[in-house]
């Protein structure tokens, strides 16, 4: 049992990491929050509730793929390659597709409640 609450201790870690590190984390997490105090100032609905942490879960955790992918390519391959170069685009286009979601499940959850 120890063991498995010391692992905890990793994924805040990483979790630190990309929060000191990437400011693309940043400003989704500001996102997030801001999302939540939109929600709560308009009083939404438990399953719309469900679709807004849906969407931060979806964007947070594209973006940390998106960093650990990044640092792996890093480490793998220190000087520029086209292949590297691929997998960074692609692993930042999942972020982008994720965060466009994101804002439909925003607009109509909010859209709605706002007029």
């Amino acid at each position: 049992m120890k063991k498995f609450l010391f692992s905890f201790t990793y994924a805040f870690k990483g979790l630190q990491y990309a929060f000191r590190t990437q400011l693309n984390f940043k400003v989704h997490s500001i996102s997030a929050l801001s999302a939540i105090a939109l929600g709560y100032w308009l009083n939404i609905g438990k399953h719309d509730w469900l679709w807004i942490f849906l969407a931060i879960g979806l964007v947070l955790t594209a973006e940390l793929f998106n960093t650990a992918l990044e640092v792996l390519v890093d480490l793998v391959s220190p000087e520029y390659h086209p292949k590297a170069g691929v997998v960074k685009d692609v692993s930042a286009a999942a972020v982008l597709i994720t965060a466009l979601l994101s804002i439909a499940i925003g607009m109509m959850v909010f859209l709605p409640k706002l007029f």
